[in-house]
């Protein structure tokens, strides 16, 4: 079962834990994300923040254009126009604006969860 979650309290948490609550977010956005694709097999939450950790964030750009094609799918499995998330939250993620990405993530899985 999904879990839907508060986007305005999820951004509070992370910066009044000084981004610790951001890394949990990730992980859950990550295995979330993969529940509502049907890509059962993707890389899980823990190991993607694992790599992201180890690559030194290269990974985490990666990670971005990953999730917006499950993005994209989630939204096409539930009849909605999928743009190019990709893109976006690529771009996101290159100019230090993941916090954005994560919250449109979640408001994609909470409107089809």
């Amino acid at each position: 079962m999904i879990k839907q979650r508060n986007i305005a309290l999820c951004i509070v948490f992370s910066i009044i834990t000084f981004g610790i609550y951001a890394l949990y977010w990730f992980v859950c956005l990550t295995n979330d994300a993969n529940q509502e694709s049907g890509q059962t097999d993707a890389t899980s939450g823990g190991v993607a923040l694992l790599l992201t950790i180890v690559t030194c964030n290269i990974y985490g750009w990666f990670w971005a254009y990953k999730m917006g094609e499950k993005i994209d799918a989630i939204k096409t499995k539930n009849g909605q126009s999928a743009g190019n998330s990709s893109i976006l939250f690529l771009l996101l993620q290159l100019c230090g604006l993941g916090i954005v990405s994560y919250a449109i993530m979640q408001d994609t899985i909470n409107k089809n969860a």
